[in-house]
């Protein structure tokens, strides 16, 4: 019986260890999310600033509508580029709060 209790006692410590190595993965990886999507604000803000800057210094409607369409086309990529890294991001996020887990799971069956 004092072994048993011994040995959950030490699933126990490793469960909590566990659970903070966890922890620092998963908070480390939500501040990669904030800065990457601090980062992102910020030149999507910058790039809507230099259109607007370019659409006022249009010379006619033509030029106007090319600069529009560019900055439509430019925005729609630098958008599915950065949802993609989110993505990763994400996955990667998942990953590595579960890694320290598979230990357990493995120790448990």
């Amino acid at each position: 019986m004092t072994q048993n209790y011994e040995d959950f006692s030490k699933f126990g410590k490793e469960f909590a260890d566990t659970g903070l190595t966890s922890l620092a993965s998963f908070s480390k990886g939500a501040q990669t999310l904030a800065v990457e999507a601090s980062d992102y604000t910020k030149k999507s803000f910058e790039n809507g600033s230099a259109f607007v800057e370019k659409l006022l210094s249009a010379k006619s409607f033509e030029n106007a509508i090319e600069i529009q369409t560019d900055y439509v086309k430019q925005s729609y990529e630098s958008f599915v580029a950065e949802a993609t890294r989110f993505g990763e991001l994400y996955a990667d996020l998942a990953r590595d709060a579960y890694k320290p887990f598979e230990s357990l799971v493995a120790k448990a069956k």
